[in-house]
């Protein structure tokens, strides 16, 4: 994350950077300076996770009454000291950093073989140095926190630019988060979450003034300097060669620093002594080797440039203005080149959003603009557009979304920004979405991957989403996924089709299930959230249930169906820890200890927490028929008490064993099975004991002549005598109609 080789380089090489600072002690100072106004510390919630995440286990799932707790004692610990929290997620994947995105997450997919391995061999956790956050973290963190009566935002771009706007913008004490991009800025303060100490609240400061002054720069140079080094825009080889140069011919080269170290020296020293001579004389690309390159080279420091800031690299001056929506475009002009920066204000929102255009090739780069106006999408064009009749400049790209009902983006923009919903904006502005890691063996091909386990239901919802007042998913665009799993390069995204929704009485319009208060609204939405799982005939069964068994019936039933490799067995561990866990305190939680770790249920543990995000993505789509903490994990999944039911249940203990020998818990455990059996039997599904199949199939794990991976309608995913992941989710020739690949 950020700039290439700036976090060691500070570390090491220019420590007096950090400064040891003391959150009260600011805070009283910013009281004393700003009478009247709460000290505010802006939060990246995405580089606090890894700090937030203290349970000690972490592999079979997630700890989540733990992890509630330890966000808890953070929320508290600032507010006791009278500091303010806003807490920033990233909402999208900004085109520009896919690649990265990309890279990060197939690095990842080799960080969890070898956590496999590990456990294959040890039987054990591996130690924090493997340490990978549990799956659906960020997801159900923002959920916490709001439980928390936190101010918890998603982002509508990066969430580094939206983090650092709101700093500069609102006074803030400062930004709370790990990542060199905040030493770029020029926003307020930045200090270190991995540095805090949350007893005393003392942590360290990075002050970019020192950097620059070590450096011999100025604030204004910072963006030049991070993509000539390289970061999430600029590859890093892209400027690798003008380093080299920059090095050879630096004069002042310091044994004691490393090589990244003597460069970054290097090329701070080629800005202030070599471009600032020509700065305001010559044009950019003639004092750097941009070449092709000019213009994403452009985009990457126009990145950095917060509301109302300039850049000194930039020559401009005002040239025309774009009404777009509620956003203002402002447009700057060099008079030499023509080359253009527009920076557009979001009023809502308070955000800008730069672009440039490269003078030469003339290719429009649009830099961290909000998507509901700039997401190039190929479906719908926004109509709400007006152009000033007095500028003459190029027409503004008209917004591009894959719906065209302006109250409905509204509607979906504003639960994504208050961090209510999940992948619904996306879909509806960009028709992209994306999934990162799950705790998944790609060697243990009996069990599919989650990102293929729970698309039909994804499909569904596309079909709500993008069907139109019908829901007819024949007419609906495909969605992109960038969805990882075994076997997938992630070279380019799985284009998904919807599929057709049955609900009874219609498929209703997401008008009807976003904005009506008529009688009997809620029917329609829990309607429609049951026939995205495909679950339409067991409504009566669970609505019978009390919440939030409801919520895991429903994932069980789909997930038992639709997996063929998940035995009698896996249902008596997911429903005995559900149950067990609704009386079980933190501390005893803490204190559970497992015999041993094992790799099958390490992945189930993930399944069903993945099963519980797909909920969340449902439950917005379809207007909110169930109330978020039905189906959040601190009320329903704790990841050492799964395992050891699952270890119980493996070895033959009984049900009243598993359940604790608690009369209730038994008797609810007997009728949630005979639920989820009863609707599988109904599906062609019998869910038998694993020692059934241990004796009838040779120790083949899945069932005879059939895929392990099904469809909701008790179908072989993949064909007759095929396993499912023989082919790859874009295959044509069983389901020529269900998706392909790109």
């Amino acid at each position: 994350m950020g700039v290439r080789g700036l976090q060691g380089f500070v570390g090491s090489s220019c420590p007096h950077v950090c400064t040891a600072v003391n959150f009260k002690e600011l805070a009283e100072r910013h009281r004393s300076e700003h009478p009247g106004c709460t000290p505010t510390v802006v939060v990246d919630a995405m580089c606090c996770l890894r700090y937030w995440y203290t349970p000690d286990s972490w592999i079979c799932g997630g700890q989540w009454r733990e992890y509630f707790s330890s966000l808890r004692e953070f929320v508290k610990t600032f507010t006791t000291a009278g500091i303010k929290l806003i807490f920033f997620f990233d909402g999208m994947v900004e085109q520009n950093k896919r690649d990265e995105w990309v890279k990060r997450r197939l690095k990842n997919n080799r960080e969890i073989a070898r956590i496999f391995h590990y456990v294959k061999s040890h039987k054990e956790q591996p130690g924090r140095n493997m340490f990978f956050i549990p799956s659906g973290l960020a997801i159900f963190t923002r959920f916490a926190l709001k439980t928390l009566g936190q101010e918890t935002l998603c982002s509508l771009q990066e969430a580094d630019y939206e983090v650092a706007s709101y700093g500069l913008q609102n006074h803030c004490l400062g930004i709370l988060g790990e990542d060199t991009d905040y030493l770029i800025y020029n926003t307020c303060p930045y200090f270190s979450i991995s540095e805090l100490c949350l007893e005393s609240l003392d942590t360290i400061m990075l002050c970019r003034e020192k950097l620059c002054q070590s450096l011999g720069l100025s604030l204004c140079d910072l963006p030049l300097l991070a993509c000539l080094l390289g970061n999430d825009i600029i590859p890093e080889g892209m400027f690798e060669s003008f380093r080299y140069k920059c090095l050879s011919s630096y004069t002042s080269v310091r044994e004691n620093f490393d090589k990244k170290g003597n460069i970054i020296l290097a090329v701070a020293d080629h800005i202030s002594k070599v471009l600032h001579l020509h700065q305001g004389e010559k044009k950019l690309e003639e004092m750097l080797p941009l070449g092709p390159n000019r213009a994403l080279f452009y985009k990457g420091v126009a990145s950095y440039i917060l509301p109302g800031q300039k850049s000194p690299w930039f020559f401009q001056k005002p040239k025309g203005v774009v009404t777009l929506n509620k956003q203002v475009v402002s447009m700057c002009t060099d008079p030499d080149s023509n080359q253009k920066l527009l920076i557009g204000t979001d009023s809502e929102f308070n955000l800008e959003a730069p672009m440039c255009t490269d003078p030469d090739s003339k290719q429009e780069v649009l830099i961290c603009t909000d998507p509901e106006s700039t997401q190039e999408a190929s479906i719908c064009t926004h109509p709400e557009i007006k152009q000033d009749p007095m500028d003459t400049e190029p027409e503004i790209k008209q917004q591009v979304t894959m719906v065209s009902d302006p109250e409905i983006l509204k509607v979906a923009r504003a639960h994504h920004v208050q961090a209510e919903s999940y992948l619904v904006y996306n879909v509806l502005s960009s028709g992209e979405v994306e999934c990162g890691n799950s705790l998944e063996d790609a060697l243990d091909r009996t069990l599919p991957g989650q990102a293929q386990v729970y698309r039909p239901v994804r499909q569904r919802v596309y079909s709500l989403l993008l069907g139109g007042s019908q829901g007819d998913a024949s007419t609906c665009p495909t969605v992109k996924e960038w969805f990882v799993y075994s076997g997938n390069p992630l070279r380019h995204p799985d284009l998904v089709r919807p599929l057709q929704m049955n609900i009874p009485g219609g498929t209703p319009s997401l008008k009807l299930l976003w904005l009506s208060t008529e009688p009997g609204i809620q029917v329609r939405r829990l309607d429609a959230l049951l026939a995205c799982f495909d679950l339409s005939s067991l409504k009566e069964e669970l609505q019978a249930l009390e919440s939030p068994f409801q919520a895991l019936c429903c994932l069980l039933i789909y997930l038992f169906v639709q997996v063929d490799a998940l035995c009698l067995e896996d249902l008596h561990a997911f429903i005995a820890q559900a149950l067990c866990l609704q009386e079980k305190s933190t501390a005893q939680l803490m204190d559970l200890q497992l015999d041993h770790v094992d790799p099958r249920a390490v992945q189930l543990g993930s399944l069903l927490v993945r099963g519980l995000t797909t909920l969340v993505l449902v439950n917005s789509a379809c207007g909110f028929p169930w109330t978020a903490a039905d189906f959040m994990p601190w009320n329903l999944f704790d990841g050492k008490l799964f395992h050891q039911k699952y270890l119980q249940s493996e070895k033959g203990h009984a049900v009243a064993v598993l359940v604790e020998q608690n009369r209730s818990r038994l008797t609810t455990f007997h009728t949630l099975k005979s639920i989820v059996c009863k609707a599988c039997v109904k599906e062609n599904r019998p869910v038998v004991s694993r020692r059934h199949w241990r004796a009838h199939h040779s120790g083949r794990w899945g069932r005879q002549g059939s895929s392990s991976h099904r469809t909701s309608s008790g179908h072989s995913r993949s064909g007759q005598g095929q396993h499912w992941r023989d082919q790859g989710p874009g295959s044509r020739q069983h389901e020529p109609d269900q998706w392909r690949r790109y």
